[in-house]
């Protein structure tokens, strides 16, 4: 694999909701706890608008509840912690996975137009035709003039196997055409992979359920590729599941814990390193940035704790919360902070971050070759 571009990397976001963004998800869900207290107000004050409000036409008992859901959550002051509506916890929970049905293009907003970057290798949209510069004009019927990337991404996006009728202008010429594409499960990469003379540059986007296979397969390659030493970088990772980063964290470490979480009883729980994972010494230089938040902490922090890695680059982000994700009886959710976690040697990450060994002024392709050039000085093969 080769090394995307940052503008083709950027617009894969579109995909995954804002809540991605220091994820440190527990995988798997469960039902919102029954009871508590403090409802009798809000009960009452249900049945009296619902008696006595003059326009009845006006109530909407779903939007209601959800107003009433997403205000209890506004108290918490909790930017980890909201509402999902069944839309949303479809998207999000499939996105953490590392797929999300659509029909599989990268796209941008160049001069105001929603414009294709590229199709994703064997996905609708390369089968339908589409190319880099394509601009789409509709879609269903209704213009995107005026709408933001998010929501014109959003609409690209829906059921697998259900149509969607975009009207396009193909690139370098002057009339759109109307096509016609059906949506499909899109598997997305979490981290691209190559080989800088005898580095392995690894870059994870984010942890998904993939990403263990994906850097499993990485480092069955190593050894053949002649690598001698191996850069991570992490930086803007955003996290994902504190599961898979715990798999990552256990192809370079040979024991111990990765990380504890603490949670509202006090109660803690260790992530221990998988001893059967396919396990590599080579050397190693991890990348981080202001960016870099939550599961991606966790494997910087404990690649640090056993002295692993050099982490290099910024200060990161912070992120040291746990969340769930509660379904209610609707279908819909709310995703919730539930615990705080720690290094291996019990630093707090949560409001703290992970400092680097050596701080980096440098940004972008630089710190990159900063990375190479400091492994081949320090390990010289």
């Amino acid at each position: 694999m080769s090394r995307l571009s940052n503008i083709v990397i950027s617009a894969t976001i579109v995909i995954v909701l804002a809540l991605a963004f220091g994820g440190g998800f527990l995988l798997g869900q469960a039902h919102a706890p029954t009871g508590g207290t403090g409802l009798d107000n809000v009960s009452e004050a249900w049945d009296i608008i619902h008696s006595r409000y003059v326009e009845k036409d006006r109530l909407d008992s779903a939007n209601m509840s959800r107003a009433a859901i997403e205000g209890i959550i506004d108290t918490l002051n909790d930017p980890y912690s909201a509402y999902l509506t069944i839309e949303q916890l479809y998207d999000f929970s499939t996105s953490l996975q590392g797929e999300y049905a659509g029909i599989g293009a990268y796209v941008t907003m160049q001069d105001g137009n929603l414009t294709i970057l590229a199709p994703i290798a064997g996905s609708p949209a390369e089968e339908a035709g589409l190319k880099p510069g394509d601009i789409i004009l509709e879609i269903d019927g209704e213009s995107i003039a005026g709408l933001d990337l998010d929501l014109a991404a959003d609409k690209l996006r829906g059921p697998a196997d259900t149509a969607v009728r975009l009207i396009v202008l193909p690139v370098d010429e002057t009339e759109p055409v109307e096509i016609e594409i059906t949506r499909a499960i899109i598997e997305l990469p979490s981290l691209i992979y190559e080989m800088r003379d005898n580095i392995a540059c690894i870059t994870i986007f984010m942890f998904t359920g993939h990403t263990d296979g994906e850097i499993t397969e990485v480092l069955q390659e190593l050894e053949q590729n002649g690598a001698e030493g191996i850069i991570i970088d992490i930086r803007s990772n955003g996290g994902g599941l504190l599961d898979s980063a715990t798999a990552v964290a256990s192809h370079f470490l040979e024991s111990g814990t990765v990380a504890t979480t603490r949670n509202d009883e006090g109660i803690l729980k260790e992530y221990n390193v998988d001893t059967d994972a396919l396990y590599t010494d080579l050397p190693m230089v991890v990348l981080v940035n202001a960016g870099t938040a939550s599961a991606a902490e966790v494997l910087a922090g404990a690649l640090q704790d056993y002295g692993r890695a050099v982490i290099a680059g910024n200060t990161t982000y912070g992120k040291g919360s746990a969340t769930g994700i509660f379904t209610l009886v609707d279908g819909s959710a709310i995703n919730i902070t539930i615990a705080r976690w720690y290094t291996p040697n019990g630093r707090l990450i949560e409001g703290q971050g992970i400092e680097p060994d050596i701080k980096l002024d440098i940004t972008g392709e630089d710190a990159l070759q900063w990375a190479i050039d400091y492994l081949k000085s320090n390990n010289p093969g």
